[in-house]
C-alpha cells in the first residue's frame, strides 16, 4: 500500500477511523536519521496490504507531534482502534518495525 502524507486535516480520517493498524513515521526534511529510516518504513508500507502506513512532517503538522509527545525525530507510533499501541524513536531495522506492528 502507498504511504499517505498525513496532516491535521486528514488525520481523523485516515488515523483513527481506520479498520487497519496505522503505522505513523515522524519525521522532517532536514533531518539525517529521518532520510534513513524513511526507505525502509517505505518497504514496509509497500510489502504490508494489512496496514496503513502514514508519514508525519513535524515542521508542517507540530500539533500533531505535539500530541503524542514527539520530542525526537524519527519517530514510529502504531495506532489500532484509534488508540497507541506502540511506539519507538530513532532508526531502527526493519525487524524491529515488523515487531512493533505485531
Amino acid at each position: 500500500m502507498a504511504v499517505i502524507e498525513i496532516t491535521e486535516e486528514n488525520f481523523r480520517q485516515e488515523v483513527l477511523e481506520s479498520d487497519k493498524p496505522v503505522l505513523l513515521d515522524f519525521w522532517a526534511t532536514w533531518c539525517g536519521p529521518c532520510r534513513m529510516l524513511s526507505p525502509v518504513v517505505d518497504e514496509v508500507a509497500a510489502e504490508r496490504a494489512d496496514i496503513k502506513v502514514g508519514k508525519v512532517n513535524v515542521d508542517d503538522c507540530p500539533d500533531l507531534a505535539a500530541q503524542f509527545g514527539v520530542s525526537s525525530i524519527p519517530t514510529l507510533i502504531v495506532i489500532k482502534d484509534g488508540q497507541q499501541t506502540n511506539a519507538s524513536v530513532g532508526v531502527i531495522p526493519k525487524a524491529k518495525i515488523e515487531a512493533l506492528l505485531a
